[in-house]
């Protein structure tokens, strides 16, 4: 919840437009305003503070307490211009609060962070658990200091400062001369790592910051983020009880020297879903439950197959087949089945843990037309999230100023985009996390449909949405798409002529408003003609027709005709055409399609 605290007129005004619009994520806390701080500070996730920042200061100074557990407090000026992140940037959230309070109020976000003001990503912003020398590693990244980056394996991470050099390919963390454990956690606790001290005076020692799952010993500038790559496979007994299962889970761990922390998830038969005994270990991790069907798990080739749980829940595993089975493609058998171990009765648990194969991340991004104010926040934050950037070398210089440092950029040409289709699957297949661009929305005769026919499910595929050329050009010209409409591409390059003629010909004699992409270009200047002349049997001459070069973009110019009177030589590749239905009408020089066919009726009347 978002506490909300106003002290005056103005400051209620903007803290009533904030609860508005959050209706359901905000708390306005009236009375006086040291009172309401400090119900909020300790009833509240976040704060949004309508009070100069330094009055806010001298009330929140008193409760604080640890950055870890204080909300984040954002300040808003009475005046609504700006929205200052002022404590909890990162582990509280202010700082993107702070964006969203600014986007929701018009208002400037300030967030002095030094990760976010230099564009290097927070380590703990990242989703991930962490443990070690946090800030002593973050403060290196900021210097410019040598750190050097140990991974088990390549995990789609964003872009990281070129002062932070990986040592070896995937290399894996370093481990304790002699084998000794570094740890004696105790068998009912969070595992951890130590953290050594460095003595007052000492030289600072070189950072390192490790991905991995493993236990590993950490020096002074060391710190480890923990990936979710571990699945932990769980059977029981009915009323087998939470201690059982949970201290189960950890001693697999502590032997296998796995870190709690990298486990993503408890894997076990739909039979089980609701074992008290499950979901209270599961709740004790803090991570989900992922249950399966028996005849699914029986699928599963597991190398100890037993008579007990296929009599009881109809699989031969339950541990084992259950973690291979949410692992998915590449599962790495790490623990096979191990029983709890009670003393005086028999075991009512068994458990085995898998780690997944590593699964990279591509963003299939649409930039909109062109207009930097109509690339989308989501566009944003996968463009700084992704460490790896494959696109058309026009688009990317579009937004290479949105990149962070240390981004790779492959660009190429018109005409390759197979090409980058197949690099950019190929680069989140190696671990990467991966953004390919393209113009308008990425689904739209743009590269998400390439690059989907090339990956499979060994990667993560995300796809965001952008402005597409057709709806840019209708905002201009009006409202032509407020009925039923079509998108066409005129160009024969992929397909053949005689299938996009059979597409005209259809809308045409359905009366659908049509966009025409690639309309024209020096190689082909009869297809716009002809395509006109289909829809024209069915339409009058007066129809109107719209023409948008360059949408949204400093250059872009925009006219009105009908389809009688166009000049198909006006037209090009940057251009978008579209033809009106038999209801569309010119009013007031803007191009209008009635949302039903009232308008047209009634006209006749």
């Amino acid at each position: 919840m978002i506490g909300l605290i106003s002290a005056t007129a103005a400051g209620a005004s903007a803290r009533d437009r904030l609860a508005t619009a959050w209706p359901d994520r905000t708390r306005v806390y009236d009375g006086p305003v040291r009172e309401a701080v400090e119900r909020a500070f300790a009833e509240c996730d976040q704060l949004v503070c309508f009070l100069a920042t330094g009055a806010t200061v001298r009330l929140l100074a008193p409760l604080l307490a640890d950055k870890s557990t204080d909300p984040g407090v954002v300040c808003v000026d009475e005046a609504g211009r700006y929205a200052v992140s002022l404590l909890g940037g990162h582990a509280g959230g202010a700082n993107s609060l702070a964006t969203e309070v600014g986007s929701t109020l018009s208002a400037t976000p300030v967030i002095t962070t030094a990760t976010d003001a230099t564009g290097i990503p927070g380590l703990d912003t990242l989703g991930l658990p962490f443990e070690g020398a946090m800030a002593t590693v973050t403060r290196a990244m900021l210097d410019g200091a040598p750190v050097t980056l140990r991974a088990d394996a390549v995990w789609p991470l964003p872009p990281l400062p070129p002062n932070v050099t990986a040592d070896g390919a995937g290399g894996a963390p370093p481990t304790r001369p002699g084998g000794d454990d570094p740890t004696e956690p105790t068998a009912h606790a969070p595992l951890g790592v130590p953290m050594p001290s460095t003595p007052a005076g000492t030289v600072r020692p070189d950072a390192t910051l490790l991905v991995s799952d493993r236990v590993v010993p950490l020096g002074p500038a060391d710190v480890v983020l923990r990936p979710p790559s571990l699945v932990v496979g769980v059977g029981a007994s009915r009323g087998v009880g939470v201690d059982e299962v949970y201290g189960l889970v950890v001693d697999v761990l502590r032997d296998a020297g796995l870190s709690a922390l990298s486990v993503g998830e408890l894997a076990t038969v739909d039979a089980k879903a609701d074992e008290p005994g499950i979901v209270g270990a599961a709740a004790e991790l803090g991570v989900p439950v992922r249950t399966y069907p028996a005849d699914v798990l029986a699928s599963v080739d597991v190398p100890n197959p037993s008579d007990a749980p296929l009599a009881a829940v109809g699989t031969p595993s339950v541990a084992e087949a259950a973690a291979l089975a949410a692992a998915g493609r590449g599962g790495e058998l790490l623990v096979p089945k191990r029983k709890s171990s009670p003393q005086g009765r028999p075991a009512m648990a068994t458990c085995a843990v898998v780690r997944r194969a590593t699964r990279g991340r591509l963003a299939v991004v649409g930039l909109g037309p062109g207009a930097r104010d109509l690339v989308t926040p989501r566009a944003v934050a996968e463009l700084r999230r992704a460490s790896v950037l494959v696109g058309l070398d026009q688009y990317v210089d579009q937004i290479r100023d949105l990149l962070r440092p240390g981004t790779r950029v492959i660009e190429s040409g018109l005409g390759r985009e197979e090409e980058r289709a197949r690099t950019a699957v190929a680069e989140a297949r190696a671990g990467h996390a991966v953004a390919l661009i393209g113009s308008g929305d990425a689904g739209v005769y743009a590269m998400a449909s390439p690059a989907l026919a090339e990956a499979a499910d060994d990667i993560e595929v995300v796809g965001v949405p952008g402005v597409t050329a057709a709806l840019a050009a209708a905002a201009i010209l009006g409202a032509p798409l407020g009925h039923d409409h079509v998108s066409i591409s005129l160009s024969d390059l992929h397909t053949p002529w005689e299938v996009i003629e059979r597409r005209v010909r259809a809308a045409a004699e359905a009366d659908i408003v049509v966009t025409f992409y690639n309309p024209r270009s020096r190689g082909r200047d009869w297809q716009l003609p002809k395509a006109l002349a289909l829809l024209a049997e069915h339409r009058t001459g007066t129809t109107p027709v719209g023409v948008v070069r360059n949408a949204s973009r400093p250059d872009g110019t925009s006219h009105l005709t009908t389809l009688a009177r166009i000049d198909p030589t006006t037209v090009d590749m940057m251009t978008v055409v579209t033809v009106g239905n038999t209801a569309t009408r010119e009013i007031a020089g803007r191009m209008v399609t009635p949302r039903g066919y009232r308008w047209q009726s009634e006209g006749a009347r």
